[in-house]
């Protein structure tokens, strides 16, 4: 049985491309940004949110945010840890379609205060933000481990490149 119309385009090759040692450098100068947009499901209505978050990529601990209690996405996370962050910024000249941009699809983790690994973590990230000094401590602040499990690069016009966790 033919494929409908619509569906035949579907089954074109893929144009995005396995990621290269400039794709990999490029996705990890995003990541040194220092913030990301992470989107997340709401637990009440089931749509879409999105959050402007402080983000990390630690040597030790791998990628992540530090969430407050009163934040939608701390709860959000919690009861759906599927999410993903978009990383980039959009020059002051040109189309903003043509800077590079980097969606992680990831699963988030909360780091339990007593894990032994929270006060290395605290401590690197207080020396990317020390100004979190003033809040970073109070209970309803929580680290949440951002676990990749795909990524889209899009390098500019006609470059975009699939990238593994393990090119993260």
């Amino acid at each position: 049985m033919p494929l409908p119309r619509q569906c035949q385009g579907a089954m074109m090759s893929d144009p995005v491309r396995p990621a290269d040692d400039e794709a990999r450098t490029l996705a990890r100068g995003l990541m040194a940004l220092g913030h990301a947009a992470l989107a997340w499901t709401d637990p009440e209505t089931g749509t879409p949110g999105i959050s402007r978050v402080a983000f990390a990529r630690d040597p030790e601990a791998g990628l992540l945010t530090l969430v407050s209690g009163l934040a939608p996405h701390f709860r959000a996370l919690r009861e759906n840890p599927d999410c993903a962050l978009m990383l980039g910024e959009v020059g002051a000249k040109g189309d903003p379609m043509t800077h590079p941009r980097l969606m992680i699809r990831a699963c988030a983790g909360f780091v339990a205060p007593e894990d032994p690994a929270r006060l290395g973590i605290r401590a690197r990230w207080l020396e990317r933000n020390p100004k979190a000094q003033v809040y970073i401590d109070l209970p309803d602040f929580a680290f949440v481990r951002l676990t990749p499990l795909t990524a889209l690069l899009n390098a500019g016009f006609g470059r975009a490149f699939h990238l593994t966790p393990q090119d993260l």
